[in-house]
């Protein structure tokens, strides 16, 4: 096997264009944000996306004894602690309704002194059907202003058109169908992905988070949020850490978001382990207000890519404007 490729900042740069298009996005978010306990019905304000929580536990990182050497100085720990939390992607809370199969499984790693290590927020899809940084800010501007009613349905779908031809790769139609098929399944039974790039010291790699043994039909008749609390009160539960490296930007690609990784092999680097009834209350402020920003870990697990480049400041604005309106609201619960 040759050596991974090196991180460059090249893999992140925009353009004088996108970062015109990131200032208006940030305003977009921080008007959704300001009005997002009208758009969702509660008395706080939510997160721009993934702004409905299903659960939030506790648990384990255990690394592996067998881990490859040159990936060990990166995990000198046996063990991390992690807070986890699993919602939906919708950015508005919905109820009554059947969610979407849309899953977001996010996970902060402290060490034993709770000083955080890495943040990754993962979803049940591995791809994303955007490559362009104009066209996604776009849209997701747009979306934005559409649910705080600035902008019509028409033109948000005109925004949406404009995504439809980067999802007519094989393995984007692939993962599409293999979704619909799984739908129906039990959120703790889906794999989850990273998506976007990440640094891993000087080398990058994507992630998967694979659970082991959890029956796809678990709480068949229960809301999601419900099964989700109903197994982890019964039930520990494991999944496989995974990671791939980048080799050779033409199998792996850093900002082709739309196709998976070929030719690099899944290394095993731990267990994601959650005890038995080791949920914490979702709706504490605490546990509501958790940032889970990619961009606050270590600078040796920090996100790759233009488009990961765009977490940072969506992530800062969204959380700043959480915190002031809550801190206005007096949200304590």
């Amino acid at each position: 096997m040759p050596s991974p490729l090196k991180y460059n900042k090249r893999f992140d740069k925009l353009t004088d264009e996108e970062r015109e298009l990131l200032e208006i996005n940030k305003k977009s978010i921080a008007d959704f944000v300001e009005q997002s306990s009208s758009v969702s019905d509660v008395g706080y304000a939510t997160r721009n996306a993934h702004a409905k929580t299903y659960a939030v536990a506790e648990g384990k990182f255990i690394i592996a004894g067998n881990l490859p050497e040159y990936l060990q100085p990166f995990f000198d720990k046996s063990q991390y602690d992690l807070t986890l939390r699993f919602s939906n992607a919708h950015p508005k809370i919905i109820r009554g309704k059947k969610d979407i199969p849309a899953y977001g499984f996010a996970v902060k790693i402290k060490d034993e002194n709770g000083v955080l290590v890495a943040n990754y927020p993962l979803v049940n899809f591995p791809l994303f059907p955007i490559n362009s940084v104009s066209t996604f800010l776009k849209l997701f501007t747009s979306v934005n202003r559409f649910f705080i009613k600035k902008w019509s349905s028409f033109s948000l779908m005109m925004q949406i058109l404009k995504v439809i031809p980067s999802t007519f790769t094989g393995s984007f139609v692939k993962n599409i169908f293999k979704l619909w098929r799984k739908r129906n399944d039990f959120f703790l039974s889906f794999d989850y992905h990273s998506v976007g790039v990440y640094r891993l010291g000087d080398y990058m790699m994507k992630i998967k988070l694979k659970p082991q043994s959890v029956p796809k039909n678990f709480g068949k008749k229960l809301k999601v949020k419900d099964a989700v609390e109903n197994y982890l009160n019964t039930n520990a539960f494991t999944a496989d850490v995974m990671i791939q490296l980048c080799y050779d930007l033409k199998d792996q690609p850093v900002n082709q978001l739309n196709v998976e990784w070929k030719n690099t092999p899944f290394i095993k680097i731990g267990e994601i382990k959650i005890d038995q009834g080791n949920l914490l209350d979702p709706y504490a402020c605490e546990n509501e207000m958790l940032s889970f920003n990619p961009f606050e870990s270590k600078i040796f697990f920090q996100p790759v890519g233009k488009l990961q480049k765009l977490r940072e400041d969506a992530y800062k604005i969204s959380m700043q404007t959480r915190m002031k309106i809550n801190k206005l609201l007096k949200y304590n619960k």
